[in-house]
């Protein structure tokens, strides 16, 4: 399943961060099933407070759009992560002794405030697209690696995770978010994007969410 070529070409830009990414060590353990259980519950508690932050700034695209359709789409995606994903962190945790009352009270990680403002800031800062390129590495990342996880078919403690997000559900959102950043950057830069004077500026803020992810991966090793 493709998710569009936009983000494709923004994947390319990115170079070897990519990779640092999407082929941490924090994922290699999910697949493997090596991942001590106290790092994945650390990284839990604080990606639930991530998505908190992240479900604002779909909602803050909202306001950034200028088309129905694009309000549509995002609209859709703030709901998907507070009624879905959040759901999901709140019964792994739930099953672990963490209730609701401690994840609310949980104290974010400085490397999940850097992460969480820097795609708030791009949003407040700059237009749609801007928002947008800060945004997509974190859902189509995941759509990624939940994939290729999936297609592996290791056994491990960690295939719920892996399931929920290299499933067919997850997938139709990332192929949606992926047709979004299309129509969104063509409509803003035309038909060649890299000719425009602002490709190059959507580039650095897709490539230092992509780092931001990284480091994300590694906080939840150290917890």
């Amino acid at each position: 399943m493709s998710y569009g070529r936009i983000f494709s070409l923004w994947r390319t830009a990115a170079g070897p961060h990519w990779d640092a990414y999407v082929d941490h060590a924090f994922v290699r353990g999910l697949a493997d099933g090596s991942l001590p259980r106290e790092a994945f519950l650390h990284y839990l508690v604080q990606d639930y407070l991530f998505l908190v932050q992240f479900a604002r700034a779909w909602s803050l695209a909202v306001t950034k759009a200028e088309t129905m359709e694009e309000m549509r789409h995002c609209a859709a995606t703030a709901r998907a992560l507070l009624e879905d994903e959040l759901a999901l962190h709140r019964g792994i945790c739930a099953e672990a002794g963490i209730d609701l009352a401690a994840l609310d009270a949980a104290e974010e990680h400085p490397a999940t405030i850097a992460y969480t403002r820097y795609v708030l800031d791009a949003g407040h800062a700059g237009d749609f697209a801007e928002l947008l390129a800060a945004l997509v590495p974190c859902v189509l990342g995941y759509g990624e690696i939940g994939r290729r996880l999936c297609a592996d078919r290791r056994d491990t403690p960690y295939r719920d995770w892996i399931e929920t997000y290299g499933g067919d559900e997850y997938q139709a959102l990332c192929a949606r978010v992926g047709a979004l950043v299309d129509a969104a950057v063509t409509r803003r830069l035309g038909r060649v994007p890299q000719d425009a004077p602002r490709w190059m500026a959507l580039c650095r803020r897709f490539t230092t969410a992509t780092r931001l992810e990284a480091g994300f991966w590694q906080m939840g090793l150290v917890p």
